[in-house]
């Protein structure tokens, strides 16, 4: 995984803070405290779990922002626990942020918490993960549709890149409680399910993993692998996921030869790539994601309105439409790994590490 910018304290408690433009004020813990005095913006990160980028990229990037802007900002991690989140947003709600932005654990909590920022006739930002029935004012977040469709592309591209005749393909869903993962799936579904129905391709286990936990994953593709030893290719639905397939391909001398997709271009699945484990991953550029949510609110923050949320969801459960910002994401492969160095979300120093020094070279990353 990549190491984060912001370390993990010796007990593996992760340090977050209360952020402003004159620096930052440290709480460690997963922020059940109250929340930073006189702080405008409020941001509840989910867990370094579920991705490293919550604490690698996130944090670093909407901190900047706010800085940038004068704005002080609370942000504090739930790490995964929903009496947390609802307790570091009952704190933030009594504290008077003036905007609270949050990336759900799962709907119903995060319902519970903007329903209540509402009552205290705070503005609401639902970033990265929309909150089904939550009612928030924006949505920020990229395509997630796309998504997962640039993945199916990509296993299909793979599969006939290694001339696989009617493979089987399984499938390592998210979290069934992430909505993201619902969008995921209807993107790569949109492409590999014409393939099974025709019969060109033949459709394998296909399960979630709860809480986009790694470990769970690498014990439900064994599984899948038990089941059906013929599994030719594998939709991740990230890199986590990915790497946790590859990891039980790997005792299976598997690896390499059956494709692995991925998403979020981690340094993990990106040296995954280089390596010829996995097929491709899925780069969003998450600073142009925390700098547009920054945005949203710094001006709601400020008493402005938006003029950026120029899209529209429908909120698929109370059918509600969503003032949103989604941004276009882009599938990464060996060809243009050196795009994600290029653009600064990784650096050559994390990414060609010794064992991947030739391979950096190779990818025309000097």
């Amino acid at each position: 995984m990549r190491k984060g910018m912001f370390a993990l304290a010796a007990a593996g408690l992760l340090v977050t803070g209360s952020l402003s433009a004159c620096g930052s004020e440290s709480n460690s813990g997963t922020g059940t405290g109250s929340s930073g005095g006189g702080a405008t913006v409020g941001v509840i990160l989910p867990d370094t779990k579920s991705s490293a980028r919550w604490e690698t990229a996130d944090l670093k990037y909407l901190t900047d922002a706010f800085n940038a802007a004068g704005v002080k900002a609370d942000i504090k991690n739930a790490q995964g626990d929903k009496a947390s989140f609802q307790t570091i947003a009952d704190g933030m709600i009594q504290s008077g942020v003036k905007v609270l932005m949050i990336v759900n654990l799962d709907s119903g909590t995060g319902k519970n918490v903007l329903e209540n920022a509402k009552k205290a006739g705070i503005n609401t930002i639902d970033y990265d993960r929309l909150t089904l029935s939550g009612g928030a004012d924006y949505y920020v977040s990229f395509d997630n549709v796309e998504v997962g469709k640039l993945q199916g592309q990509g296993l299909v591209d793979c599969l006939t890149e290694k001339k696989v005749t009617k493979p089987v393909v399984s499938y390592l869903n998210g979290s069934p409680t992430d909505n993201n993962a619902t969008l995921f799936k209807e993107g790569y579904d949109s492409i590999l399910k014409p393939k099974f129905d025709s019969g060109e391709y033949t459709k394998g286990p296909d399960d979630a993993v709860p809480d986009w936990d790694n470990a769970k994953g690498g014990t439900i593709f064994e599984q899948q692998l038990t089941k059906d030893n013929k599994i030719a290719g594998v939709l991740a639905a990230n890199d986590g996921l990915g790497n946790a397939a590859i990891e039980v391909l790997k005792k299976n001398k598997l690896n390499g030869t059956v494709p692995v997709t991925g998403q979020d271009a981690t340094v993990q699945g990106l040296q995954n790539i280089l390596a010829g484990d996995q097929c491709m991953t899925v780069y969003k550029a998450i600073k142009k994601e925390a700098d547009a949510a920054a945005a949203l609110a710094i001006a709601l923050a400020k008493g402005e309105t938006p003029t950026t949320a120029t899209g529209t969801v429908t909120d698929p459960e109370s059918k509600a439409t969503v003032k949103s910002v989604l941004l276009k994401p882009e599938a990464i492969t060996k060809a243009n790994v050196k795009a994600v160095v290029d653009d600064g979300f990784v650096t050559k120093a994390e990414l060609c590490t010794a064992a991947f020094t030739k391979a950096c070279t190779d990818a025309g990353i000097s």
